[in-house]
């Protein structure tokens, strides 16, 4: 039986607001809340454009040792076979974070099981390590978050599954299960759970804040009076705001 993906879950609504800013915005964020590093620093994104918001759900592989693993790929012991727990373990929306020890030999997931993710509503893999069957698995339409890409299965060399749903380190990152998991072209951040309602709000913020910010910048404003905005700015800002939300006078009457 596969380990159940058991934490609580963030309402969709939030994970929307999240995915919408974006990493760049969201790291700043988490920097004034205490969070110095929050990106999975050398973990590149194979589907450019690809833009994912979910939860964490953790899979630890540890060096590979005889006693304790052994065998082919498919030794015909379910107990072993993590990589797919971890798989059956998500709901539609999770993202599958795997510190596989930044492994450029072990190719952790192929199509076959990529596939079966994708079915089940995945978001995105975000590996400190590789995958393999690119070719294949490009067409899923997936957020990939890796090192790189190898022909070899995940335990053909020297790393084996070790645990589901357990804290990891991914890419120098804590990761815990649950944790949510923000990605794009950027990169693939890290945002603790109780951050999350505040980060939202924080983030969405200073998203609005910089749509008035860039228009003035490409009127030709001072980049030291709209970014950040100053005293003085910022009180335009404020007037733009309420202009926003006044409504367009009624049509007179015929």
């Amino acid at each position: 039986m596969s380990p159940a993906a058991q934490f609580q879950r963030l309402d969709k609504q939030t994970l929307d607001r999240l995915r919408d800013i974006g990493t760049a915005t969201i790291a700043g964020s988490l920097a004034k809340a205490g969070i110095r590093n929050p990106h999975m620093v050398g973990l590149t994104a194979f589907n450019p454009g690809a833009l994912v918001c979910g939860q964490a759900v953790t899979l630890q592989f540890m060096p590979k040792r005889e006693d304790v693993h052994w065998g082919d790929e498919y030794s015909h012991a379910p107990e072993r076979e993590l990589h797919r727990q971890a798989i059956m373990a998500c709901a539609p929306g999770d993202v599958v974070v795997v510190d596989a020890r930044g492994s450029l030999s072990s190719g952790i997931f192929g199509e076959m099981m990529l596939t079966s993710f994708k079915a089940r509503g995945g978001e995105g893999v975000v590996i400190d390590g590789c995958i393999r069957d690119y070719p294949e698995v490009k067409q899923l339409d997936l957020g990939l978050w890796l090192r790189g890409l190898t022909p070899n299965f995940h335990t053909q060399t020297d790393i084996f599954p070790h645990a589901v749903n357990v804290p990891i380190a991914c890419a120098g990152v804590f990761v815990v299960p649950g944790d949510i998991i923000v990605a794009d072209e950027d990169g693939a951040l890290v945002l603790p759970f109780a951050l999350a309602g505040k980060i939202a709000a924080d983030s969405a913020e200073k998203a609005e804040w910089e749509v008035f910010s860039r228009m003035k910048l490409e009127e030709g404003g001072l980049l030291s009076k709209y970014y950040p905005l100053d005293e003085e700015a910022q009180e335009e800002y404020e007037a733009w705001l309420r202009e926003q939300s006044t409504p367009p006078p009624a049509p007179l009457g015929g």
